[in-house]
């Protein structure tokens, strides 16, 4: 079935003021086509902003345990519709039934993991300085919070901007990925229908002219985004020093592989991290930094991990890798792969657009596995947000360390080993985020903070995750009252 999506501007659901279009496709098949949504200009952003300027105060007049009921409803209607919203979602994104379902399924918790939260929040009282007043402090919504998401999560992670903004009495504009509009859409036609006013949220399709228009808006008071590097800087340069700016844009995450590492468990770590949703997602593993005694026997596992992935369309029984997201995901994989052996790397399987059984009509590409790796190998050093693994040597546990905080990033790191003073002395000294150690490097809990250092985020307003991100959605004012007379 193909959709005919809208914007949701100034309370009714609207095509692009110009009439334009674009089409979304189903990347393991572009034959089918997913839906038609506005192309949307930055006149319909600038609509849009308007209208929840003028409908968010209404919101913010509301009580906490009623927001925290329009979250609760949205939660509950998500969880009833999470099987049509799996199939969905493979169709428009590419992830597989397993995957997919896993995002199905977190959403409705994030959301009323949020709707808690926001019954929760409270000022402080401090001792008045005479006469015998009270001085207390007040949470303020920031008043329009511009949310800008990618594609690669497209239900958890706008779930996790709109919830808490959503939570703290905020209006929302919301500008998606043009590659997951639908699912997009899917999530603010169940916040609707549980009863959030029109005038509180406001939904924007399209590509970069309407995100730009909106983080350069100074009715927007908070800009939150996910997404790549680039796009994060044209954000955080359009929002100024003065309005608020939450980035997280991705990394090139590394995981070491200490002399005492089981190498079974080793792969397991790395082969999720690295291929699991096509090696789509911010956190995803890029490097492996291993001691030269190890090496030839790990790359061997790898390499035998990377070939039995069973690649194909999400939807059929036991795929366990779907395609890449867009044509533009494939170009950019392939151009690495030449890259890295232009470089003089070392391609030791993969890296091959498949073809065969009707994956000529998606976006499938084998996971490569590359060896003989230099630090200042561009192979090494920049996101490809794709299944490109690089093996590094390293002499010693120190060496691996250097290597693994040798690059601008600073997402996601992680550590395989059995020896716990390695484990604790890593995750001390490690320049990264979220540190792991005999864990994927994919995978964040729900209560967590979540943020990346150096070129990985914002360091302002750094948490995207638990419980220590509401401050970014709020103003405290402080309040000063005296008896009269």
């Amino acid at each position: 079935m193909t959709e005919r999506g809208l914007n949701f501007i100034g309370g009714a659901w609207v095509p692009a003021a110009s009439g334009a279009t674009f089409e979304r496709r189903n990347p393991a098949d572009v034959d089918d086509l997913v839906g038609v949504f506005p192309d949307s200009s930055a006149a319909d952003m600038a609509a849009a902003v308007a209208g929840v300027a003028e409908g968010c105060a209404e919101w913010a007049r509301t009580t906490p345990e009623r927001r925290a009921d329009v979250l609760e409803g949205a939660a509950d209607l998500l969880a009833a519709r999470a099987a049509d919203l799996t199939v969905e979602l493979v169709r428009e994104e590419g992830k597989t039934l397993a995957e997919a379902s896993v995002e199905t399924g977190r959403t409705p918790r994030n959301l009323r993991y949020f709707a808690q939260l926001g019954l929760g929040l409270t000022g402080t009282t401090y001792p008045a300085a005479a006469g015998g007043g009270l001085v207390f402090t007040a949470q303020d919504p920031v008043g329009v919070v511009g949310a800008i998401t990618p594609w690669n999560f497209p239900l958890n992670i706008p779930s996790r901007k709109l919830g808490p903004a959503l939570a703290t009495g905020n209006g929302v504009v919301f500008k998606p990925s043009p590659v997951t509009p639908l699912l997009a859409q899917r999530l603010v036609e169940a916040l609707l229908e549980a009863g959030l006013p029109g005038g509180a949220l406001a939904l924007v399709q399209g590509g970069a002219e309407p995100g730009a228009a909106l983080a350069g808006d100074p009715r927007a008071g908070a800009i939150t985004f996910t997404g790549s590097v680039p796009a994060g800087h044209a954000v955080h340069a359009a929002t100024g020093p003065i309005r608020r700016c939450q980035l997280e844009m991705g990394g090139k995450n590394p995981v070491i592989v200490a002399e005492d590492a089981d190498l079974d468990v080793a792969v397991g770590v790395i082969a999720k991290g690295a291929f699991g949703l096509t090696g789509q997602a911010c956190t995803g593993t890029s490097r492996v930094i291993v001691p030269d005694a190890l090496h030839d026997a790990l790359v061997e596992r790898l390499v035998a991990a990377a070939e039995s992935r069973k690649i194909g369309d999400g939807r059929d029984p036991g795929i366990d890798m779907g395609p890449l997201a867009a044509d533009f995901q494939l170009e950019k994989v392939l151009s690495y792969v030449r890259i890295g052996q232009e470089e003089g790397a070392r391609l030791v399987t993969g890296g091959r657009r498949l073809t065969g059984d009707g994956r000529e009509r998606g976006f499938f590409v084998e996971p490569a596995v590359f060896t003989e790796c230099a630090p200042d190998m561009r192979l090494v050093r920049e996101e490809i947000f794709g299944p490109v693994l690089v093996v590094q040597r390293a002499g010693s546990f120190e060496e691996a360390a250097a290597l693994a905080h040798d690059t601008p990033y600073g997402l996601s790191a992680g550590l395989v080993t059995r020896d716990l003073d390695h484990a604790l002395a890593f995750a001390r000294t490690a320049r990264a985020g979220v540190v792991k150690v005999n864990q994927p490097t994919t995978g964040m809990g729900m209560t967590v903070p979540f943020g990346g250092l150096g070129a990985s985020g914002s360091q302002t307003y750094k948490e995207q995750g638990g419980g220590q991100l509401l401050p970014f959605y709020v103003q405290e004012k402080s309040v000063y009252v005296s008896p009269h007379g």
